[in-house]
C-alpha cells in the first residue's frame, strides 16, 4: 500500500544564495641591491709572447700561454653585496660581451665572466657576497703599462 501525503498547495526549496565576506593584505618587501664592493684587478703580468689570465671568483689567477703572473699582487675578483628581503632567493647576470681594456692604444680584451654563485643564491640574513672573475686575454709583447676597461661592466641580480 503507498500513502501520499500532501501539504500544502505549493513546494518549498532551499535556500538559493550565499554570501561570505573576506579581507585583502599586501606585504611590502625590501627591494633588492647591489653594491660594488671591490673592482677586479688581475693584478701584474708579463705579457711575454701572450696567452690568457684567469682570474676565479676565490681571487685565484691561472696562466695559459706565456703569460708570467708577479708574486705577491693585489688580486682581487670583483666583489658585491647583494642585499634584500631575508630568506628571499635571487638570480644574478653577468656581463655577455667582451670588453675592453686599454692603455692609449693598446688594449685588452676581457670575457667568459663567472661567479662564486652557481646562478643565484639566498640571502641569508638579508644579505649575501658575491664576487665575479673573468678571462683577460693577452696578447703578444704587451705594451708595459696600466689598462683599464672603457666602459663599465654590469652585474643585475633578480628576485627569483
Amino acid at each position: 500500500m503507498l500513502i501520499l501525503l500532501l501539504s500544502g498547495t505549493g513546494m518549498s526549496y532551499g535556500q538559493t544564495s550565499a554570501t561570505a565576506s573576506f579581507t585583502a593584505s599586501a606585504t611590502i618587501i625590501q627591494p633588492i641591491g647591489i653594491t660594488t664592493t671591490s673592482n677586479m684587478n688581475f693584478a701584474n703580468l708579463d705579457a711575454k709572447s701572450g696567452g690568457a689570465v684567469i682570474l676565479t671568483p676565490e681571487n685565484t689567477r691561472i696562466s695559459t700561454g706565456d703569460v708570467a703572473l708577479a708574486e705577491n699582487a693585489a688580486v682581487s675578483a670583483a666583489s658585491f653585496e647583494v642585499t634584500g628581503e631575508e630568506g628571499f632567493a635571487f638570480s644574478i647576470s653577468l656581463p655577455k660581451d667582451e670588453f675592453i681594456l686599454a692603455n692609449g692604444s693598446e688594449s685588452m680584451i676581457i670575457k667568459d665572466f663567472t661567479s662564486s654563485l652557481a646562478e643565484g643564491g639566498s640571502l641569508t640574513g638579508g644579505s649575501k657576497i658575491v664576487r665575479v672573475g673573468a678571462t683577460l686575454k693577452v696578447n703578444p709583447n704587451q705594451t708595459p703599462g696600466v689598462y683599464n676597461s672603457r666602459s663599465p661592466m654590469n652585474v643585475t641580480v633578480n628576485y627569483n
